[in-house]
């Protein structure tokens, strides 16, 4: 079993985040690339934001401290301490309002039905391709 403490991995990362050039700085304190489930603190200055991107998969924002913004298209959802928002399965961006830090969980799991899907139809129609009769002409 492991134990962390949020509240100190907040802060110091909130304090690299203040001396990064990019306002920002983050630490996977579970999980990675290798398991389906990842979990990572990641601190924002204010005005810095995590540009228009992917959702990786089923995933949350829980924040620690401070006030996000998190933007899908033309719809927004303000978070401030204590709350959580879901991440919407299309590409958006997380801005800090003020000084932040959250709790991003990221499921890949339920993604993986879906790319094993993706990759079926690629490969179906890769096959139909190389097995389609090809025309004789004399």
């Amino acid at each position: 079993m492991q134990k962390f403490s949020l509240d100190a991995i907040a802060r110091e990362q909130a304090r690299r985040a203040a001396a990064a050039p990019g306002g920002r700085s983050a630490e996977t304190i579970y999980g990675g690339h290798e398991h389906a489930l990842r979990q990572t603190v990641l601190a924002l200055a204010a005005g810095s934001s995590l540009a228009d991107h992917e959702n990786p998969g089923e995933a949350t924002i829980q924040v620690l401290h401070g006030r996000v913004r998190l933007t899908a298209g033309e719809v927004t959802w303000e978070g401030r301490s204590g709350d959580l928002l879901v991440v919407p399965d299309t590409r958006h961006a997380l801005e800090a309002v003020e000084d932040s830090a959250v709790l991003l969980t990221v499921s890949k799991a339920a993604r993986l039905p879906r790319l094993r899907a993706q990759r079926a139809r690629y490969s179906a129609k890769c096959s139909l391709f190389y097995l389609s009769p090809v025309p004789v002409y004399s």
